[in-house]
């Protein structure tokens, strides 16, 4: 047993399911979490997923996690169905898929009952993630109060973002010296899903956004530190420690009410923003994928919003 699985068995608790199948089963269940996935969304996407699935199922009279039958996802699956969106229904299928796989290979359970069950079908052309246009973005960015050293650090944060086509987990991951010169200008260095390393040229206003951020926190002789980071309680200066997800969530909200913008926007929009606004001014799909490190255009074409202005003008026609 890996010290990662002593930790985990002290602080979680393992369904009742799993610790009628034995010690082994348990410890094979933390394990397929602590081991086997490394993105930390997914494992907790994932935990989610198959915590919710073991307690139906114990309410549905199953003793044992080797006694979940094909029928038993399936029919948990059409519950999912009815109140739920299709890619995360496919999501906690996925999930239950591949705990029961890695049961499978150490002879916890004798078979995959997830293997044989379809999830529901659902195919797209165009990513769900609401974005702003060119002026709402400038308007955004502009109505930032940089007087202080957290307009600056939001500032930096969402034209990161914007301008390089960062995830928001790649961008609060970033340290300091993930900000460099190269050629007299500035690069950023991004981990991206997967372990993917990633660097790139800064765009001009991103150039000048970081410096001032940098220059204004006097955060460039801390390297290793995060280069985003929570505000010191009561003192407006910055901490040590890197700013939450949740809390650049609640940040984008926020700055975009107060910069009038009625588009509930999310930490993802940016990257769709960029991308889209790249395109508009003539960048190619194959170039928009290897700035935003996609190992398909497919992937791309999922932020590219030329068309809704399109479909809007198409829609004016109708004159009644």
């Amino acid at each position: 047993m890996n010290d990662v699985t002593v930790v985990l068995r002290s602080s979680v608790t393992v369904p009742a399911l799993v610790n009628h199948a034995g010690e082994k089963a348990g410890i094979r269940c933390l394990e397929f979490f602590a081991s086997n996935i490394r993105n930390p969304n997914t494992r907790r996407a994932y935990a989610h997923a198959v915590g919710e699935f073991l307690a139906w199922c114990a309410q549905a009279g199953v003793r044992s996690i080797t006694a979940v039958q094909p029928l038993h996802v399936a029919g948990w699956i059409e519950l999912q169905t009815q109140t739920l969106s299709a890619p995360t229904v496919k999501q906690h299928l996925a999930a239950i898929r591949h705990l029961f796989d890695w049961l499978v290979t150490d002879q916890v359970v004798p078979h995959n009952p997830a293997a044989s069950v379809r999830g529901p079908s659902y195919t797209t052309r165009k990513g769900k993630t609401p974005v702003l246009d060119a002026t709402e973005a400038r308007q955004l960015l502009d109505s930032i109060d940089v007087s202080t050293l957290i307009g600056l650090r939001d500032r930096a944060l969402i034209a990161l973002m914007v301008f390089s086509f960062a995830r928001v987990g790649a961008a609060l991951a970033m340290r300091v010296e993930d900000v460099y010169t190269q050629h007299r200008r500035l690069w950023v260095r991004l981990r991206e899903k997967g372990g993917k390393r990633h660097e790139m040229p800064c765009h001009h206003t991103l150039d000048a956004y970081l410096h001032a951020y940098l220059d204004r926190t006097g955060i460039a002789g801390d390297p290793k530190g995060p280069l985003f980071r929570t505000i010191q309680r009561g003192t407006g200066l910055l901490s040590t420690t890197a700013l939450p997800q949740a809390n650049a969530y609640a940040m984008v909200r926020r700055r975009a009410l107060e910069a009038g913008i009625d588009t509930k926007i999310g930490n993802h929009t940016f990257r769709a923003t960029g991308i889209t606004a790249y395109l508009k001014n003539g960048g190619t799909l194959e170039n928009a994928a290897a700035m935003a490190n996609h190992a398909s255009t497919r992937t791309t074409q999922l932020y590219d919003r030329r068309h809704d202005d399109i479909s809007l003008d198409e829609v004016e026609r109708i004159r009644v």
